[in-house]
């Protein structure tokens, strides 16, 4: 018999154990990334927000704990500190509460028409072809960049009561005249006007937003869920929306910031005297300290505005806290 001359085959040595990362070293961190590294990179973005919010801000609160007026601020008399009696005379004020409610009932309002007129919008852009979702976003962008003068400025011409061109083509419907109509006559119907106008400069941000996170839904899920046997409500309301929750809670937490924070369209389409049944938490701040000169009390509506703000935005904290918790 002949012998065997093949050659055997070379075992590769056993791998040897990566050494045990240095004591006191996380593993996979390099040692530049140290704990101070991304406050060190935050740093020039917080040092600006300091200097730009943080001044106006203490200097809110100083006011608001004054007696400050027109003698104060031209320097005949010395600011004096009157503890709390600004925010008990605010508070003791029925006329407070009721721009109080009207501001929550405004902003709500705008909230609610916004979510749902950016909702339908973006649900019918995932259905219509190309090129009019094309030409649909483009008219998005260009309600959204205008400024929010020329927008009022368009929009008081068009609720003109003698020369607008709304009430021209209300008229034209059967038995209806609105010739000489004045949308500003009473306070409702201003601020449905105004609402309007808020509305129609928020919806873009919303659309966009939400045409990006539908883009994000697994067409399986909804396959599967009409297969289920589910309709068009179904599948939006158990497939689509839960993904969309998070985006839908961030949305709705800064129209609320937003709608709260409205000035300059009540300010213009009032030509700069809002009248009392259109006063908002804003303007009625801004009226109480330039227009009755009384700066610390317009003062301390501004603070207790900015306190019922930082409500919302727990409440938001919160909600985005539960969502990652789910997740």
């Amino acid at each position: 018999m002949s012998a065997d001359t093949t050659t055997p085959a070379k075992v590769p040595p056993p791998r040897q154990a990566p050494p045990p990362p240095a004591a006191g070293r996380k593993p996979g961190r390099g040692r530049s990334g140290g704990a101070g590294t991304p406050w060190l990179l935050l740093a020039p973005c917080l040092l600006i927000l300091a200097l730009v919010l943080g001044y106006p801000l203490v200097r809110l609160v100083t006011l608001s704990f004054q007696e400050f007026g027109q003698s104060q601020l031209w320097g005949f008399k010395p600011a004096e500190s009157v503890g709390f009696d600004n925010f008990t005379k605010v508070l003791g004020d029925g006329e407070f509460w009721a721009v109080v409610v009207r501001t929550i009932v405004f902003a709500a309002g705008c909230v609610i028409f916004t979510m749902v007129a950016g909702m339908l919008i973006a649900l019918l852009l995932q259905r219509v072809s190309g090129w009019v979702k094309t030409l649909v976003n483009i008219a998005l962008v260009a309600s959204w960049g205008m400024p929010i003068i020329v927008a009022t400025t368009v929009f008081k011409w068009l609720f003109d009561a003698d020369y607008g061109i709304l009430n021209a083509l209300l008229s034209k419907l059967p038995g209806v005249e609105m010739v000489g109509h004045n949308w500003f006559a009473s306070g409702p119907q201003g601020l449905a006007v105004i609402m309007l106008l808020v509305v129609w400069g928020a919806v873009p941000f919303v659309v966009i937003t939400l045409s990006a996170g539908l883009t994000q839904v697994p067409a399986e899920l909804e396959e599967a869920a009409r297969l289920d046997g589910a309709g068009a409500w179904g599948v939006f309301r158990y497939v689509t929306l839960p993904i969309l929750k998070p985006i839908i809670v961030m949305l709705t937490t800064l129209s609320v910031i937003w709608d709260m924070g409205v000035f300059p369209q009540v300010f213009v389409m009032r030509n700069g005297h809002p009248e009392a049944e259109f006063q908002l938490l804003t303007t009625y701040s801004y009226d109480r300290a330039f227009v009755v000169n009384d700066y610390a009390q317009g003062s301390a509506i501004a603070l207790l505005t900015v306190l019922l703000l930082l409500g919302v935005v727990a409440v938001y904290m919160r909600q985005m806290l539960k969502i990652g918790e789910v997740e």
